[in-house]
Parts: C-alpha cells; sequence; structure tokens
C-alpha cells in the first residue's frame, strides 16, 4: 500500500488540487516539526526543574527587559498568572524585578545573572538537540526556511 492508498477519496468524488495537498502537507509537516521541537523542549526544561512555560520565560527575557504586562502578552496568560510564575523564579534567583523607568504604575522583569547562565546554557542545549535536524540544511536552505518561516509568522494569531 502506497501513501496515496492509506488517503482516503473526497466523498464528493472531487480531485482535490494540488495546492490543497500541498497546504495539507506542509501543515502536517508543521506539525510533526513543532512535536519534534516540543519533545526537546519538554526534556530540557524538565532536565532544569522548570515547566515549558517557565522555560518560555527565559527565552523571551534573555534578550530584553519587559513589563509583566508584555511577557503576559507573549505567553499568552493573564497577568496573575505570570506574577506567580515571575515570584516562582525570582525565589529561584533567575528573575529580578524593578520599576519601570518610564512608568511609575509598571513593573519590569529581567533575568539575573543566574538566569542569564541558565538561559545560555538552555539556548546552547537547544541548539544541539535540534542540530539534527537543522544540520540536514544547507546554509542556503537554513536561511530561505528561516525567511519563509518568519514570513508565516508575520500572519500568526497574537498572542
Amino acid at each position: 500500500m502506497t501513501p496515496a492508498d492509506a488517503v482516503p477519496p473526497a466523498s464528493s468524488g472531487a480531485v482535490v488540487p494540488p495546492a490543497a495537498t500541498a497546504h495539507s502537507e506542509l501543515i502536517d509537516a508543521l506539525v510533526r516539526t513543532s512535536f519534534a521541537t516540543m519533545a526537546v523542549l519538554n526534556r530540557i526544561a524538565a532536565s532544569r526543574d522548570l515547566s515549558l512555560t517557565q522555560l518560555r520565560v527565559l527565552a523571551i527575557l534573555r534578550d530584553r527587559r519587559g513589563k509583566m504586562s508584555e511577557l503576559a502578552d507573549f505567553l499568552g496568560l493573564d497577568k496573575s498568572t505570570v506574577s506567580s510564575l515571575v515570584d516562582r523564579a525570582e525565589k529561584r534567583g533567575l528573575v529580578q524585578r524593578a520599576p519601570n523607568p518610564l512608568d511609575g504604575r509598571a513593573v519590569d522583569v529581567f533575568l539575573s545573572p543566574a538566569g542569564v547562565e541558565l538561559a545560555e546554557r538552555g539556548a546552547a542545549e537547544i541548539a544541539r538537540s535540534l542540530s539534527p535536524m537543522t544540520g540536514a540544511l544547507t546554509p542556503a536552505e537554513a536561511r530561505r526556511l528561516t525567511a519563509q518561516l518568519e514570513r508565516m509568522l508575520e500572519h500568526a494569531n497574537p498572542p
């Protein structure tokens, strides 16, 4: 049995246009890639006694200092949930808080030196763990795929 035999024919008997097939194959490849990536992220987070969301916090703050409200938007979570996440990370010495210099009502969150170190080590391990997939591409293919993924992300639903 070939993969084409495993796909049931359209119920109307209509021929599926090639664009629809390509779109379906793309979605399937994105989902499978997402599963492979999430497995790596979950494993790395667990090895550091972090939840996936805590790992995301470290990744988001790795190159920025942001307001709690911005962090909530990035994560797609409500402010009280983010506040609890930040409380736990702060107790572990991974993040710090400070008043926002431009908005007296806002609080900024940023990585502590220990958080920077953990985030950098985690990023290096993520890169190593994903390198079997990314290493299959030539540098030119990697640049093209990056550009295409960035273009797709421009149209992603906001958090």
